[in-house]
C-alpha cells in the first residue's frame, strides 16, 4: 500500500531470502532501483549463470561446475579420510583452513525432528556406500555445534562403528552453538588437530 506495486513486489521477494528482514528488503529494493541497468544486467546475468551452472557433486555433494567436482578428482587429496560437513559452504570453511587435505562429503542438512529432518533426508546412504570400497580409513564429522550438528554426529557415529572405520569428531574449539562457516581459520584449524575418537 505504500510503494507501488511492483517495487512492494520486488521487496516481498527479496524478504524471502535468508536474513533478510523488512528493512534489509527494503534497503535492497532501493538500491536496486538505483542502479544503472548494466549494474542489474550484471547481477541478472550472475544469478541466471549460477543457477544454470552449479550443480552438486554426484560424488560429495558439494556445489560445482563439473561432476565430479574438482576436490574428488584432485589427485593431490588423501583418499583415506572423509570429512562430512552439513552444507558446501562448511567444505569452504575447511579450506580456508589449509589444514585438511582429504575428501569431503556434503549431508545436505542436519538431522532435525522439529522440522522434519531425519537421516532419509539427508545424503547418509551416500556416505556409507562411499566407505564400502574400504579406501577410506577415517571419517572427520564436522558438523555445527548446535544440537542438530550433535544428534547428527552422534547418529552417524553409531551408523559408522560397525563398519571398522576410525570416526573422531572436531575438537571443540570451536563455540557451541557457531556454525562452522562463521568460525575464523585458525579456530578451524585448532578443532581439526584436536579432533577425537567418538
Amino acid at each position: 500500500m505504500y510503494y507501488p506495486e511492483p517495487m512492494a513486489r520486488l521487496i516481498e521477494e527479496l524478504r524471502k531470502l535468508p536474513g533478510i528482514g523488512p528493512r534489509s528488503a527494503q534497503r535492497l529494493a532501493f538500491h536496486i532501483l538505483d542502479s544503472s541497468k548494466e549494474t542489474i544486467e550484471r547481477l541478472l546475468s550472475a544469478i541466471t549463470e549460477a543457477r544454470e551452472k552449479v550443480r552438486h557433486c554426484s560424488i560429495c555433494g558439494n556445489l560445482a561446475t563439473s561432476d565430479p567436482c574438482a576436490l574428488c578428482t584432485s589427485a593431490g587429496r588423501d583418499r583415506s579420510v572423509i570429512c562430512v560437513v552439513q552444507e558446501p559452504r562448511d567444505v569452504v570453511a575447511m579450506e580456508k583452513t589449509h589444514e585438511y587435505k582429504g575428501l569431503y562429503h556434503v549431508l545436505g542438512g542436519a538431522i532435525s525432528p522439529m522440522e522434519g529432518i531425519g537421516p532419509e533426508q539427508l545424503r547418509v546412504k551416500e556416505l556409507v556406500e562411499r566407505l564400502k570400497g574400504g579406501e577410506v580409513k577415517e571419517v572427520i564429522l564436522a558438523t555445527d555445534l548446535n544440537v542438530e550438528g550433535e544428534v547428527t554426529a552422534t547418529y552417524l557415529a553409531r551408523l559408522l562403528k560397525p563398519l571398522g572405520v576410525k570416526t573422531t569428531r572436531l575438537a571443540h574449539g570451536l563455540p557451541v552453538g557457531g556454525d562452522l562457516e562463521y568460525a575464523d581459520e585458525v579456530t578451524l584449524a585448532k578443532a581439526l588437530e584436536g579432533r577425537r575418537e567418538l
